[in-house]
């Protein structure tokens, strides 16, 4: 009895194991093919493509199969969206609400790409790729596109202590940040003192500028490169031959001298004009002041004279009217009058008056 039940456990505890066993092999597997089986489509995790231009992303498959359907989903937060699919006997079809958008291409149903057009920060996110194969079932991949921004890089130059040192950076922004790289093409000259700065700007982009101390360097026509580019994106690269020394400085110097003489004349205006304001007010003040102090201005000043009829005094009067009468006397004894009889009359009345 005691055999027997030993037996049985045993018996039990042998399936057990096996089960562990198969359940352990199943996630063995698994973590190498997750999602069906993903090693058999290849397609690049991450795609760049910069704002207003084209997102090219595909899938392909790496064995061939009898696929009936290829199915384009853009993962959102939370779902899975639709975005198009291209049956074996209904061909292409796009989702209404990604028509004008996206556009499907495929190649005998082994491998297809989706194209973004207009590409908007509201396209930046995963996709998947979904190859329904038969007898496999749905073999599935994705890829994630990311936004990029890159600009013209920039070479900036200037004089260093020493004659045969120059001292060389180089500016470029981008998103993200982009890896900044200095050459020169005479291989007697070499670059030193490598310092690199980045600074993130409102805009999310990342402006990189790199400097260097630029060896060995003569008198001479040199040409220098810069280089730039993002993580998995474009990349761009500007050369700039640097000019001699003396015409450098020259121009410098003819740009400072304008500046200089410039200020000086202006100089020159304001001080002039306001010496000649200065003066005309100085003339003015002593103009006022001599006009002030002259003896002649200074008198006291007189009452006005009232108009006044004359009054001719009572006295006058009476000399005047004795005199009158006086006059009339004597001209009435020296007076003879040569008249007739008949006038002698009027003439007394005359008189008498």
């Amino acid at each position: 009895m005691t055999v027997a039940i030993m037996s049985l456990n045993f018996g039990r505890t042998n399936a057990t194991a096996m089960e562990n066993v198969s359940i352990l092999f199943l996630l063995f597997l698994w973590s190498f093919f997750p999602e069906g089986v993903k090693s058999v489509i290849q397609t690049q995790q991450t795609v760049m493509a910069a704002v207003g231009e084209e997102a090219h992303l595909s899938c392909s498959l790496m064995q061939p199969k009898d696929v009936l359907q290829i199915t384009w989903q853009v993962i959102l937060p939370g779902e899975e969206k639709n975005l198009g699919t291209c049956n074996k006997y209904f061909g292409q079809r796009v989702t209404n609400d990604f028509r004008d958008k996206v556009d499907i291409k495929t190649a005998g149903l082994q491998n297809s790409t989706v194209v973004i057009r207009k590409v908007t920060e509201e396209d930046e996110g995963c996709y998947r790729c979904l190859f329904n194969a038969y007898p496999d079932g749905a073999l599935s991949a994705m890829t994630c596109l990311k936004l990029c921004e890159l600009h013209e890089p920039v070479l900036h130059f200037r004089e260093s202590n020493s004659t045969k040192e120059l001292l060389v950076w180089c500016s470029a922004t981008g998103r993200p940040a982009p890896t900044v790289t200095l050459n020169v093409t005479q291989g007697d000259l070499y670059f030193s003192h490598y310092n690199t700065v980045s600074v993130t700007n409102s805009n999310a982009t990342v402006s990189v500028t790199t400097t260097a101390v630029l060896s060995g360097f003569h008198d001479s026509n040199t040409q220098v490169g810069c280089r730039v580019r993002i993580p998995s994106g474009p990349q761009k690269e500007v050369f700039a031959v640097i000019p001699k020394f003396k015409q450098m400085f020259a121009d410098d110097f003819n740009e400072e001298g304008e500046s200089d003489t410039n200020f000086t004349l202006i100089i020159v205006l304001i001080v002039t004009v306001s010496c000649v304001l200065f003066g005309s007010l100085i003339f003015l003040l002593h103009k006022q002041k001599h006009r002030s102090s002259d003896p002649e201005k200074i008198k006291t000043p007189q009452r006005p004279v009232m108009k006044t009829e004359s009054v001719t005094p009572l006295i006058e009067k009476v000399n005047e009217n004795v005199q009158k009468r006086t006059s009339a006397n004597k001209i009435k004894k020296n007076y003879q009058p040569q008249c007739s009889p008949l006038t002698a009359k009027c003439v007394q009345k005359l008189f008498d008056h």
